[in-house]
């Protein structure tokens, strides 16, 4: 990170204002060089200059400039940021200029990533920057707001605080066991200690996946027999013709996908070919990616129609979703019945030609994701699959350790399994991590960020 580094930080394309960012040890010098009317050597940090930026003689444009000299920057390092018009030929032009007086062109995300390596932020606080700019609904956007102020990552620095207290006093046992004014460690003293943060660590995994489902959203698949009207609900769900529909069986061949926001949560609707034997290759293809998509959804839709019996496959893939979050829909209510209704507990019945019934599944959804307890509850939880699976792995050493205690093991080798949820913590907030892993998460940023 010797380097100095430039980058475009705003959206390329004709608007009022560009922004270049410059990060480094040389950032002012290298944008002095091109800068005209002040010396910005001079300028006190944290101001702002007007002027022109310069190819030689050559006006390029008239530019405000903003300094900030490191330690209080947000990469830790002096950053300038160069307000220019905006344009795709005049924001180049500047960018050109930076990279040939001194600067490289900075990859994704390293500036975010300088921010992390210097102390500015840590992990979570990094990755809730990246959530707040991809935020699809009000909900995510709050979430990515409690990473970035970091009262998710005190969770976290609470919880390794606790088992860190736990690993001091059994070290000193191990390296002074002649101390007798010391208080011995045994596995009584450990048991409530270890069951208190398996059960913090329980409340913050279960809370985290409620948070996980507002971030990503819900995974809901329309599953059926073909022409029972899944394309058609679809359509309806997301209020537009998405879908094909037709009487013929079998017209959707792949899956088809849209969004909704219901009540600040985001449902990721799949449409799926419909359920049925077949000899078309291509159609037996999207049959065999339906029965799939159930293990991946977290809602399953199995629609039905009102006026036709229920099939041994029907009874079948019913009795396979027992397990699963799913929601019976039935189908042309405004037909005769012909389906036996008593074999369901619960169902909701809806009529998509006539837009019937699609506010009852909106709010039958709401029920069994009980989002009114989401709504309500604290967002200072994790939220993505890296650091719950993180989590997940940390509870699991805990358990570990917890047997240990229970069958006696010797202090020294519960407290492995300690030490192991204590650096799987760590690795949440970056605290320990792998330069693979870093690389790879901010690669996902957009460049100027």
């Amino acid at each position: 990170m010797e380097d100095t580094i430039a980058a475009i930080s705003t959206a390329l394309g004709v608007g009022a204002i560009s922004i270049i960012r410059v990060s480094g040890n040389d950032a002012i010098e290298i944008v002095n060089k091109i800068f005209k009317n002040n010396n910005l050597k001079e300028k006190a940090s944290h101001t702002i200059t007007y002027g022109y930026i310069v190819d030689g003689e050559k006006i390029i444009d008239e530019v405000l400039v903003s300094i900030m000299k490191a330690p209080k920057t947000f990469t830790k390092e002096d950053i300038v940021e160069i307000n220019c018009h905006g344009g795709i030929a005049t924001t180049n032009k500047i960018l050109e200029l930076l990279l040939v007086n001194g600067c490289r062109l900075a990859e994704p995300g390293e500036f975010t990533k300088r921010a992390f390596l210097n102390g500015r932020i840590d992990l979570i606080e990094a990755e809730g920057i990246m959530e707040v700019i991809n935020a699809k609904s009000e909900k995510s956007r709050e979430l990515a707001i409690n990473q970035l102020s970091g009262s998710t990552s005190n969770l976290i620095k609470k919880l390794r605080q606790d088992i860190l207290e736990i690993l001091a006093n059994i070290e000193v046992n191990i390296d002074y066991p002649e101390y007798e004014d010391i208080e011995q460690v045994t596995n009584s003293m450990l048991t409530p200690k270890i069951e208190n943060i398996i059960q913090k660590l329980e409340e913050i995994i279960s809370k985290s996946e409620s948070n996980k489902l507002i971030k990503e959203g819900i995974n809901v698949s329309i599953i059926g027999r073909p022409n029972v009207g899944k394309s058609s609900l679809l359509n309806c769900l997301l209020e537009e013709e998405k879908a094909i529909v037709t009487d013929i069986e079998g017209t959707t061949r792949d899956i088809v996908e849209g969004k909704i926001n219901l009540n600040g949560i985001i449902l990721n609707i799949i449409d799926t070919a419909g359920i049925r034997k077949t000899e078309d290759t291509v159609e037996k293809i999207g049959v065999q990616k339906s029965l799939e998509l159930i293990e991946k959804s977290d809602l399953v839709l199995y629609m039905l129609n009102n006026n036709d019996s229920l099939t041994e496959e029907d009874v079948n893939i019913i009795e396979n979703l027992s397990s699963k979050s799913h929601i019976i829909v039935i189908n042309k209510s405004d037909l005769e019945t012909k389906l036996e209704k008593s074999k369901f507990q619960h169902y909701i019945e809806i009529s998509v030609k006539d837009n019937k019934g699609i506010e009852d599944l909106k709010n039958k959804i709401l029920e069994l994701f009980n989002f009114e307890k989401i709504e309500t509850s604290d967002l200072s939880y994790l939220s993505d699959a890296r650091s719950i699976a993180l989590l997940k792995k940390s509870l699991s050493a805990l358990l570990s350790a917890r047997e240990g205690v229970f069958n006696n093991y010797s202090i020294d080798m519960i407290e492995i399994d300690i030490k192991e949820a204590w650096n799987l913590l760590g690795e949440i907030i970056g605290e320990t991590y792998q330069e693979e892993l870093i690389n790879q998460l901010f690669s996902q940023f957009c460049l100027g960020k």
